[in-house]
């Protein structure tokens, strides 16, 4: 669209330069119009009969002539009089010319000022003395002289068109500084424009790429105008499909993982009904405790992490020191680690404070400590290690256990998926690693979980940091 409009006003530039030197040709018309018909009013003053008084017309040019002035017309001097004046009789002969009597005697009556002149028309005429260049055109305009009412012969004053030139092209450069200045703004503005309608749609087409491949994604923000209703009737419409797709593959797995803790209570209490020692029931009532408490557990789980997974920001937002936070969830599972002999170090450079929830943020990280110490070997080393960036905090927990097998690396935070511990060879629900990237991913953070090159694995996280507040409680982002 901007291309197009410039295209149009370099035409519209370029056809008015054509016409430019019409136009002060007009102007100048114009102007001598008037001189013609003053300088015959005066000659008719003073004839006595028909007949041009040409003596008195050559004094008073003479007189013209002997005036003395500097006039400065904008870029222009001008110090001499520029117009060329000559009269006819009522048969077309020249009996005035003001350059030097240079034509006089000569038959005028076939050029177009005199001949329409005495016709009592009106008489004008342009001649190009030089055929190759437009500015050698001389312009004459002729004004009848009367005597008693009749047309008795004409007066003609001529001037150069090259007398206008200056103007000319003073004003034609101008022009041409102005349009260049306007495409180049309709060029920057058409840009702007262009930006400004296709951003929103690079947005919203980025949007729906990652809606159909899965990804959990934010409604981008599209502003107010037609694009940004469009997105919010395409989030809408994601929403609805998700939360209905959402409960059929929550169901579905519900169904499925309390399938058997539901066949290994049903069993127990069929065999509970029959005659058996006293220490054997006692066996099957804890194993249906067991089973119960599992499923329990299993369902809490489930809830949790669909709560969380339905919610797309934070609520309870708190400073949180992480330091301190994992240190008092290090605390909590130090039964665990002393029970295995594992060597924990902590390595803080500083106190590190970022903005979230914190019940949150101690669930995340208490299931990631928990699965390095279930997948470390006795007598093993845990490290935690933080490291801070102008923007980020990026904690690594690293394990010297077993590490992860490569076929579960791509399905290691799905729902439901788990490994075998090493010491028990019995798995979690598989819930404890999507609750953990859920509430990362909550906090506009990231985690990856990957193999290390000495053996066992290290969880990668990286959490943003809050932006620096200004002494009235605004944050540098919104200051600008």
């Amino acid at each position: 669209m901007s291309i197009v409009a410039s295209a149009v006003l370099c035409a519209f530039t370029y056809s008015f330069n054509d016409a430019f030197l019409f136009r002060y040709m007009a102007t100048m018309e114009e102007s001598m119009v008037d001189t013609a018909h003053l300088l015959a009013a005066g000659v008719e003053q003073a004839m006595e009969n028909e007949e041009i008084p040409s003596e008195k017309l050559r004094a008073l040019v003479e007189r013209l002539h002997e005036h003395t002035f500097t006039a400065k017309i904008y870029e222009m001097k001008k110090c001499a009089i520029a117009l060329r004046i000559y009269a006819t009789d009522k048969t077309g002969m020249v009996v005035f010319d003001s350059d030097s009597g240079r034509d006089e005697g000569k038959d005028y009556s076939n050029w177009n000022d005199v001949y329409l002149t005495l016709q009592g028309k009106y008489g004008v005429r342009a001649t190009q003395t030089s055929p190759d260049d437009p500015w050698s055109t001389v312009l004459y305009v002729s004004a009848p002289i009367r005597h008693k009412g009749k047309i008795v012969g004409c007066l003609t004053v001529s001037k150069p068109s090259g007398s206008i030139q200056l103007f000319e092209q003073t004003a034609k450069r101008q022009i041409s500084i102005a349009s260049a200045l306007a495409i180049v703004t309709a060029l920057w503005a058409g840009l702007l424009v262009s930006f400004w309608v296709s951003r929103p749609i690079e947005k919203l087409t980025q949007y729906t790429h990652a809606v159909r491949t899965g990804k959990p994604v934010q409604l981008p923000n599209l502003g107010k105008s037609e694009i940004g209703l469009l997105g919010e009737a395409f989030d809408q419409m994601r929403e609805a499909l998700e939360g209905k797709q959402y409960v059929e593959e929550y169901v579905q797995s519900l169904t499925h993982q309390i399938k058997n803790p539901l066949s290994a209570i049903r069993g127990v209490a069929e065999l509970l009904n029959e005659n058996m020692p006293r220490e054997q029931r006692r066996v099957f009532l804890k194993n249906l405790r067991t089973e119960s408490m599992r499923m329990e557990d299993l369902v809490a789980r489930m809830l949790a992490l669909a709560a969380l997974e339905n919610r797309r920001k934070l609520r309870d937002i708190q400073e949180v020191e992480l330091k301190e936070l994992l240190s008092e969830i290090l605390q909590s599972l130090q039964p665990l680690l002393t029970q295995k002999s594992l060597h924990l170090s902590l390595d803080f450079p500083a106190p590190v404070h970022i903005e979230g929830e914190c019940f949150l943020l101690r669930q995340a990280f208490f299931n990631l400590l928990q699965n390095a110490i279930d997948f470390s070997t006795n007598g093993g080393k845990i490290s935690v290690v933080a490291s801070t960036t102008k923007q980020e905090v990026e904690i690594f927990i690293a394990d010297s256990g077993v590490g992860i097998p490569d076929y579960a690396l791509t399905k290691i935070f799905d729902r439901f998926y788990s490994l075998q511990r090493p010491d028990s060879e019995r798995k979690s629900s598989g819930l404890g690693l999507p609750f953990v990237r859920e509430v990362i991913t909550l906090h506009k953070g990231s985690i990856v979980l990957k193999n290390r090159a000495e053996g066992g694995a290290v969880a990668f996280c990286r959490l943003p940091l809050p932006l620096a507040k200004t002494g009235n409680g605004k944050t540098q982002q919104d200051r600008k």
